[in-house]
């Protein structure tokens, strides 16, 4: 059992979000978790909103399994060891979990390529996630926050590893151009991460403030329309917006032999008309990335650094039991990053002032 706040043995069942099946959606009282062999239990303080978590609500993830407690972006502080978990962890560590689940044994795992894993899973998704007081999750996906690093910062360094994940799948190096369609906070993520390889990069978003926040952020030049950006076509484009206009100007805007990266998450019913696009003259790269691989560690000192920012991108914070509240906020494009805090009582007035970026 997982000790409660005042140090005693907790007595009561833990809170959590679960989506008992396809639009059902409700937080309740669930067992608290046990750790596995070389799990640890960890208290979760930070778990941020994406749209995987919209569409694993919606029945739209595929690789979803209810009912499940969803929540893969998050940070907190280790609680409980299981058996052989590494000497090296202690209760009270700080720690961001990686939440991929590939198997480590088949032929794709062991040639470095989890993604193309078989049995792959994630947590959140095939096991029980973060939007809980405590969740249990393999010590090997733990990572150790440092001690700098606010709660907040820790869960955004799985959407940052995503980012550097598809930038440096392109290979993109510097001196080339890169446009990102969409300011939300994958592609400020992105367009961060491209920076940090000394490319130039447009971004195009109807949201003037999203634009202003880019440019604060080393975009140049930025659009509220892609007909209007200058310079002629990109050597990479990457959508971000997983809607169906904004991919098929993104697949016009870029040169012919160039790379297009589909960043967005699209929903199951979205469709792409691409029957203008002269395809007998088009011979660009086309890629999906959702991946995190190998990416974690650097994500998070990239963090620590200042080099990736994360804390203007932070818009809403929202106590666990108004779950539903964050998902309908981002079913409408309400602000950029949202996070659901478990402990949000603990935040004092000031941080709750500080919190987020524009207003959006």
């Amino acid at each position: 059992m997982v000790a409660a706040d005042d140090g005693e043995e907790g007595a009561l069942p833990m809170q959590a979000a679960i989506i008992s099946r396809t639009g059902t959606i409700s937080v309740g009282e669930i067992p608290d978790p046990e750790p596995g062999l070389g799990q640890v239990v960890v208290r979760v303080r930070a778990c941020g909103v994406c749209e995987v978590d919209l569409l694993i609500a919606d029945g739209e993830f595929a690789s979803a399994s209810y009912p499940v407690v969803p929540g893969h972006e998050f940070s907190g502080e280790i609680v409980e060891l299981g058996p052989a978990v590494p000497r090296h962890w202690r209760v009270g560590d700080r720690v961001a979990v990686d939440p991929a689940l590939p198997c480590g044994h088949c032929a794709a795992c062991r040639s470095n390529n989890a993604t193309e894993c078989g049995q792959r899973g994630a947590i959140g998704e095939s096991v029980n996630g973060a939007f809980a007081e405590y969740v249990a999750v393999p010590a090997a996906n733990c990572y150790r926050l440092p001690a700098l690093m606010t709660w907040e910062q820790g869960a955004m360094t799985e959407p940052a590893s995503r980012a550097l994940m598809g930038v440096r799948r392109f290979g993109v190096v510097a001196g080339q151009r890169s446009l990102v369609v969409g300011a939300n906070a994958t592609g400020l993520l992105v367009l961060q991460a491209q920076r940090l390889s000394g490319i130039d990069v447009s971004i195009v978003d109807p949201d003037p403030g999203l634009l202003a926040l880019a440019m604060d952020l080393g975009a140049n030049p930025i659009s509220t329309d892609i007909a209007e950006v200058s310079g002629g076509k990109f050597d990479v484009v990457i959508d971000c917006t997983g809607d169906p206009e904004g991919m098929e100007g993104a697949f016009d805007a870029v040169h012919t032999d160039g790379r297009l990266l589909l960043f967005g998450t699209p929903h199951a019913g979205a469709r792409t008309q691409l029957s203008r696009v002269p395809f007998n003259e088009q011979e660009a790269g086309v890629n999906h990335s959702m991946a995190v691989l190998n990416n974690f560690g650097l994500a998070m000192g990239l963090i620590e650094s200042g080099a990736i920012q994360t804390d203007p991108l932070l818009t809403h914070a929202l106590p666990l039991e108004e779950f539903d509240e964050a998902l309908m906020l981002i079913s409408g494009g309400i602000g950029l990053k949202l996070q659901v805090l478990p402990d949000f009582e603990v935040l004092t007035a000031e941080q709750l002032t500080e919190f987020g970026g524009p207003d959006v």
